[in-house]
């Protein structure tokens, strides 16, 4: 069964002629469609996250602020229109409802497809298409709870805003895989956790060109030692598509069929509870089809639209980057 927590942004938030926009959540339904689910599809009724959970992540003085911005541009990427605001909050709301249905559930696989989406958005910053950080919401929400939450962010660029968020908390792994050098800057291997949670960020940037062998490599035999000593109860996926070879935002060449390995491979890590957050992907037909494989995988079944890939540079960043990792821990 796969519960789909949206929906939202399918029509609002819509800035015109910008590379994230409402028609993104269209393609991505129809990749749910894709897989046929019939009465194995479950919906969850959504609410906006209230005030108290957002600041769980999120500066007072900032929610305040962004309620209140009119119209326009908050930097050269990020826009607000008049409904942005009450969008976002029922993207990030959206999360909490994905938690409380896996719950209910016993476990089981949710997709929150929601937008905008949330990854780059910092603690006291809108940024990157982001307003809220949808996954740190939810993150957040869980270790108030008690539980341990892995955050695997395969998107293409790195989540600079929730490495800031769970800095220093011991409670959040934070797995990035994304291209260096991009947008934002961030995501060095070197950065390894703030001083009470050392070792509970794990970043693996790759090269322009890198295929999904090695991404796949990554998150099996580089990070795989990390998560199983991390033992998490909940895995969270920020899954942006935009690492996909038709992608116009940036240059990693995976396919469809890549995604649905990388799904396999955070199966594999043993938790019964994953929530996965749509973020980027701005090509809407390699959109559609890795939305379909990365879910089915999720689900346990074989969809590869597109065959994997490999032959491409990165092996030898990754290595560098597991160096680099645990000289930081000693």
């Amino acid at each position: 069964m796969l519960i789909v927590a949206g929906p939202v942004g399918a029509s609002e938030h819509d800035p015109g002629r910008h590379p994230e926009h409402p028609g993104r959540l269209g393609a991505v339904m129809e990749g749910v469609d894709d897989l046929h689910l019939g009465a194995d599809l479950r919906s969850v009724e959504l609410k906006p996250a209230g005030m108290d959970q957002l600041a769980r992540v999120h500066d007072r003085d900032f929610l305040e602020w962004l309620a209140v911005q009119g119209p326009g541009h908050l930097d050269a990427d990020t826009y607000m229109t008049p409904d942005s605001w009450e969008t976002a909050r029922r993207a990030a709301g959206a999360g909490l409802g994905a938690i409380e249905a896996v719950r209910a559930s016993g476990g089981g696989v949710a997709f929150v497809a929601v937008r905008p989406p949330g990854h780059h958005a910092e603690s006291h910053r809108a940024m990157g298409f982001c307003l809220l950080n949808n996954a740190a919401v939810s993150a957040a929400e869980l270790v108030a709870a008690g539980e341990r939450v892995l955050i695997v962010d395969w998107d293409v660029h790195h989540g600079n805003g929730t490495q800031e968020i769970f800095w220093d908390n011991p409670d959040v792994l934070y797995l990035s895989v994304h291209q260096s050098p991009l947008y934002p800057g961030t995501g060095h291997s070197e950065e390894v956790g703030g001083p009470n949670a050392i070792g509970t960020t794990l970043n693996l940037p790759v090269p322009p060109g890198t295929t999904g062998d090695v991404v796949r490599r990554a998150l099996e035999e580089v990070a795989g030692p990390v998560i199983e000593r991390f033992a998490p109860t909940w895995v969270l996926v920020s899954a942006g598509f935009d690492a996909h070879r038709d992608d116009p935002l940036a240059n990693l060449e995976l396919s469809a069929g890549d995604f649905a390995d990388l799904a396999r491979t955070i199966r594999s890590y043993g938790s019964s509870n994953i929530v996965v957050f749509l973020e980027g992907g701005y090509n809407l037909p390699a959109l559609r089809a890795s939305v379909t494989a990365s879910l089915g995988a999720f689900l346990g079944a074989d969809v590869h639209p597109e065959s994997p890939t490999s032959g491409g540079p990165g092996n030898d960043a990754l290595d560098a980057s597991w160096h680099a990792y645990e000289d930081a821990l000693e």
